[in-house]
């Protein structure tokens, strides 16, 4: 019986399984990025695009008809209207964002 004590002890301290050790958790918490005001339109280097929250007769009248209106796909459906510099994405009727064409 002692002997298994001492074994096991040793083999703590060889491996460091020190059965008195232990460490601090630090929980950091959990930011979101900051999103741009809703109904805005975005300023990019050298482009104005519809902005994230903008209703598409918002974007439709203030950058006008888009080339393609490409139908909804998916649940929730996600809609994209192809403009000649940039693509809009809509989920319902709502912008979720704008990707200018490289």
């Amino acid at each position: 019986m002692k002997k298994t004590i001492i074994l096991t002890w040793a083999l703590f301290a060889v491996f460091g399984l020190s059965p008195l050790a232990g460490a601090d958790v630090l929980t950091m918490p959990q930011s979101e990025p900051a999103a741009p005001p809703a109904n805005t339109v975005t300023e990019t280097t050298s482009q104005t695009v519809p902005g994230r929250g903008m209703h598409m007769d918002q974007v439709e009248a203030r950058f006008g008809a888009p080339k393609e209106k490409i139908p909804a796909v998916g649940e929730p459906p996600i809609t994209r209207w192809v403009y000649d510099n940039y693509t809009v994405y809509f989920e319902h009727d709502i912008v979720l964002d704008s990707v200018i064409h490289h």
